[in-house]
């Protein structure tokens, strides 16, 4: 297999969302670059989102709505989902790595990974409703 080339864009991607806790979208990460690479395109930012993704250096959540998060943390952990403002969140919580072990139990396949979406409303989203 070839070795990848170097790319500024893309280490700065990576830089960029290792930065972040909040898992921001791919037009996100590309309003951010924008200011230091002006001439970034959208794609350019789309296909090194998804070389990382596939390289393993990044993770990708699907909230549901259509659009896609990402993650610098690639380490096993679960993430919460706000029903109302889409916000994706991690959960500190205990090690859930069992449910793979239950998962596999009546499973004929081998099962290689998993994960785990919680749904409801944050804590901001809670605020809101009490306040109105």
């Amino acid at each position: 297999m070839q070795a990848l080339k170097y790319s500024r864009q893309r280490e700065s991607i990576k830089n960029f969302l290792a930065g972040r806790k909040d898992h921001p979208t791919a037009d996100i990460v590309y309003t951010e670059l924008r200011k230091t690479y002006p001439n970034i395109s959208l794609g350019t930012v789309y296909r090194n989102l998804a070389l990382l993704t596939d390289l393993g250096d990044i993770q990708k959540i699907t909230a549901g709505d259509g659009v896609d998060r990402y993650d610098a943390n690639t380490t096993p952990h679960n993430h919460f989902i706000c029903r109302r403002c889409k916000a994706v969140l991690d959960l500190d919580m205990e090690d859930i790595s069992y449910i793979k072990d239950i998962a596999s139990e009546k499973f004929d396949g081998v099962i290689e990974s998993y994960s785990v979406n919680f749904y409801g409303i944050c804590p901001s989203c809670k605020r809101d409703l009490t306040n109105e």
